[in-house]
């Protein structure tokens, strides 16, 4: 039997647990994690549980820690290592870091805790929408499609009463320029209208939830690609989009000035 079959393993004198088997996949999901979030994927409930466990899994050399900021802002980060893939059963990725490391900033890193955010809040989280759950979830490290350099952020299917509803995930953290944009919203369009998207993922219809760092941020994109589209996008403001408000009254979309909720209410 494997690990991923639930079977105990020992590692330098660590007992594997399926609880640990279930954070090293979570943490495989989600490429880098902080502590927190790794505490919601994993169903820890203590902070000295888990602080317990990470350090014990670390020293077992099943995870790669590094740090980020300086001061009392430094945050610990983690990493699957190549033992921990092996033992999951999964190929190796996330941040190449040395053990241990202290960066300054990594944008690329930021990013990805960003989306991180978001996974952990659909799909760990109550959907305060009564008949939504979040019944998948998927990252991407290659682009949906051949020939394709279409790379979303994430990809969520939720299940409604209406059937399952599909959405593209989009962060920008403001370091992309508006042409980038623009090429990408024709990326999806592309992929919308070629029918390559129902071929992928036997749906027959996604949105594209776009999340900008501010309001003004989130405008600009906004009118960037209302010049070309007025379906499929929809956008909002993660500060306005976070917890139980993700799915309230925030979003917009390209045309129109009226915030509608991700998924309308009973009445």
């Amino acid at each position: 039997m494997t690990g991923t079959k639930g079977m105990r393993r020992r590692r330098r004198g660590l007992m594997i647990q399926p609880r640990d088997l279930v954070l090293l996949g979570q943490l495989w999901i989600m490429r880098v994690a902080d502590r927190d979030q790794l505490m919601i994927a994993s169903g820890f409930h203590s902070i000295t549980r888990i602080n317990a466990r990470l350090l014990a899994l670390t020293r077992a050399g099943l995870l790669r820690r590094f740090f980020i900021g300086f001061g009392g802002g430094r945050k610990a980060l983690y990493a699957i290592s190549a033992k921990a893939a092996q033992l999951i059963e999964k190929p190796l990725r996330g941040p190449r870091r040395r053990q241990d490391e202290l960066l300054a900033a990594d944008f690329s890193v930021i990013h990805q805790l960003s989306i991180n955010d978001i996974y952990c809040s659909l799909k760990f989280r109550p959907i305060p929408v009564p008949g939504v759950t979040c019944v998948n979830w998927m990252g991407f490290t290659e682009p949906v499609i051949q020939d394709s350099r279409l790379i979303p952020d994430g990809y969520v299917e939720f299940s409604t009463p209406a059937g399952i509803d599909a959405a593209f995930i989009e962060v920008d953290l403001g370091h992309e320029n508006l042409t980038i944009w623009k090429e990408k919203a024709k990326r999806y369009l592309q992929f919308a209208i070629s029918g390559e998207f129902t071929r992928r993922f036997s749906q027959p219809r996604f949105r594209v939830l776009v999340l900008a760092n501010s309001v003004r941020r989130m405008h600009s994109i906004r009118g960037a690609i209302a010049q070309m589209t007025e379906k499929i996008f929809w956008f909002a403001a993660l500060e306005d989009a976070r917890g139980d408000t993700f799915f309230g009254p925030v979003w917009l979309r390209p045309v129109g000035n009226s915030q509608q909720p991700l998924f309308e209410q009973p009445r």
